[in-house]
C-alpha cells in the first residue's frame, strides 16, 4: 500500500495505450484522468490533481449529457 509513484507508472501506461487505441474524447479515457487524480491527491499533489480532474471534465463534458451522474463523481 501506499505504492503512488509506481501507480502514476502503470497510470501513464494505461493512457499511453488508451491515447492510440480510443477515439480522443472516449469515457474510458476520462477514467484514466481520473484515476490519475485520485493517486496525486492521496500523494498531497493538489495541482496535479485538479489538472487530471480538469481533463476528465473535458472529456466528460464532450461525450455526457448534461446531468450525467459521472460528472458529480469528477466535481
Amino acid at each position: 500500500m501506499g505504492e503512488y509513484s509506481k501507480a502514476l507508472e502503470y497510470y501513464e501506461k494505461d493512457i499511453a495505450i488508451k491515447k492510440i487505441s480510443l477515439p480522443a474524447n472516449h469515457p474510458d479515457l476520462a477514467g484514466s484522468y481520473l484515476c490519475f487524480a485520485a493517486c496525486y491527491e492521496r500523494m498531497g499533489d493538489y495541482t496535479a490533481a485538479l489538472k487530471a480532474l480538469q481533463n476528465a471534465y473535458k472529456i466528460q463534458q464532450k461525450t455526457f449529457q448534461e446531468g450525467n451522474p459521472a460528472f458529480g463523481f469528477t466535481f
